[in-house]
């Protein structure tokens, strides 16, 4: 994440400079312009001197018309525009990538707000931390609005405390797709494996049929009615949870009924807990 941000303020930086030098050059180009023209005293006094005659001292009474040379170099230049349409195109892009990617607009909060927020800090920056490790601690694995929303924080300040909480090692995180989770890093290796693979969709779906079936267990046909789903279907989730060691077999036999490991109950738990605090917010 530190290199993202880094890109992201060398990113802002060179936007806010191409702007700046941009808007100089067309203000100077302007100037110039408006400074090369003809002088409006200058022609009168020519027309009169023309009028009465005297013509010591006047060489020419009409001037002749710029070149094209002088005309382009009295123009705006395209340099100008270009740094102000590049500088203008990368805030943009920044903008846009915000929006869309919550892990990106993470990224960037840390990078253009935190500095601000670290100079203004105050004495509820413990007491915010202290909300946050708690809230992860009981909910590992949220994302980040979820967080921000739980807690009635804004974006700035929850990025601000979790990108220090995690410089400090108080805190791990890690991308999922769009989304950017966070969990205690006390967790051991194995509660980390979980929170960061909860099970999900149909997996998550068998897990909990075949966990309501208890220590008797509950055969293949069955689950597979219950949740309408194909035979192939079923017996690849059912062979991929049992190379996993989330079920196990509850009797011998050619087909057995299907039973929760110990594991596969910690893995539902850890799902069923994250699904569960997000879908609260």
């Amino acid at each position: 994440m530190m290199n993202g941000v880094s890109a992201v303020r060398v990113l802002t930086l060179f936007a806010i400079a191409s702007l700046a030098a941009g808007g100089w050059l067309y203000q100077d180009n302007e100037a110039d312009h408006l400074s090369g023209g003809t002088n409006e005293f200058d022609l009168i006094e020519t027309s009169m001197a023309a009028d009465s005659g005297d013509s010591d001292g006047v060489e020419e009474v009409a001037r002749e018309p710029e070149s094209k040379d002088d005309v382009s170099a009295s123009t705006p230049s395209d340099l100008s525009f270009g740094l102000i349409a590049g500088g203008a195109g990368t805030l943009g892009s920044l903008t846009i990538a915000a929006v869309v990617s919550e892990a990106f607009r993470v990224t960037v909060l840390v990078a253009l707000l935190a500095p601000m927020l670290a100079m203004g800090g105050n004495g509820d920056d413990l007491l915010t931390r202290g909300r946050i490790l708690g809230y992860l601690e009981a909910n590992a694995g949220i994302h980040f609005s979820a967080l921000r929303d739980a807690l009635g924080l804004a974006n700035g300040v929850t990025a601000y405390h979790l990108h220090l909480l995690e410089s400090q090692g108080g805190v791990i995180s890690w991308r999922d797709g769009k989304l950017r989770r966070y969990a205690v890093s006390s967790l051991s290796r194995e509660e980390v494996g979980r929170v960061r693979n909860p099970i999900i969709g149909t997996r998550f779906a068998i897990l909990e049929v075949i966990a309501n079936s208890g220590n008797v267990g509950i055969s293949g046909n069955e689950v597979r009615k219950k949740l309408k789903i194909s035979r192939q279907l079923l017996s690849h989730h059912i062979r991929e949870l049992r190379n996993a060691g989330m079920v196990e077999a509850a009797a011998e036999s050619r087909r057995p009924p299907w039973r929760l490991s110990d594991a596969g109950q910690l893995a539902l738990l850890s799902s069923r807990s994250l699904s569960g605090s997000e879908a609260a917010i």
